[in-house]
């Protein structure tokens, strides 16, 4: 009998990530291995939900960070400056916490996940451009920034 140890990390995430999914496919973890490329989602007014289609991309970044797991996710709420400034915290929040909640009902380890609620306080766009200013953004960190911050 043969016993295969794992001592190299990305080894071992790769097969924890099998385990968990085993209908997972050798070229899904080749995907998983790549970081998406859509790093900004956006809302509807007074939205919390994001639509099938993004949903569907931030279940793909689920999946690189769970083969990934030496990297962390800030996830960066932000709304319109329509309403009060506490509403409008709240509601950046609930934003990230909701994508936050997605990605650990997907298998991520919660010590991978940072949620920040900045309200309207830092527009993407100008503030008069509501709908830009609706969004959810995403932050990839190395362990070693990490820890650096």
């Amino acid at each position: 009998m043969t016993i295969l140890v794992l001592d190299n990390p990305e080894l071992q995430a790769k097969a924890a990530l099998l385990e968990s999914h085993p209908v997972l496919s050798v070229e899904t973890m080749a995907e998983a291995t790549r970081r998406p490329h859509r790093l900004r989602f956006h809302y509807g007014f007074d939205k919390h939900q994001l639509n099938e289609e993004d949903t569907a991309i931030l279940r793909q970044h689920a999946a690189y960070l769970m083969a990934h797991p030496e990297v962390t996710v800030r996830i960066h709420g932000h709304t319109d400056r329509f309403g009060p400034q506490d509403y409008n915290t709240f509601l950046s929040r609930l934003r990230a916490s909701a994508t936050a909640k997605l990605l650990k009902a997907e298998g991520v380890r919660e010590s991978q996940i940072q949620v920040t609620g900045w309200g309207s306080s830092r527009p993407l766009a100008r503030p008069e451009d509501h709908a830009a200013n609706r969004r959810l953004e995403l932050e990839y960190l190395s362990a070693q920034m990490a820890k650096a911050q």
